[in-house]
């Protein structure tokens, strides 16, 4: 993958679908990309944000967690741009 920014659209999926997903977009995550946006939806109940916020908070690829004005999404932070 190339560009600096990946967005990860995740509605429609349950937590372990979701996991696999972005463990899976992390590992692909070449040096270029510095950021990792997931789209996890917020109507729909909580599930998937509460698992990405707890999981990945403390996975050894991840800087750091923001999340901006979009409060359906998570950003995954792997580098300082």
């Amino acid at each position: 993958m190339t560009g600096g920014i990946i967005t990860l659209d995740l509605h429609g999926m349950n937590c372990v679908q979701a996991r696999t997903a972005i463990d899976a977009a992390l590992r692909r995550a070449g040096r270029s990309v510095y950021r990792l946006e997931v789209i996890h939806g917020y109507h729909s109940g909580s599930a998937l944000r509460s698992m990405i916020r707890e999981t990945y908070a403390r996975h050894p690829k991840v800087k750091r967690l923001e999340v901006g004005l979009n409060p359906g999404a998570t950003e995954l932070i792997l580098r300082e741009y």
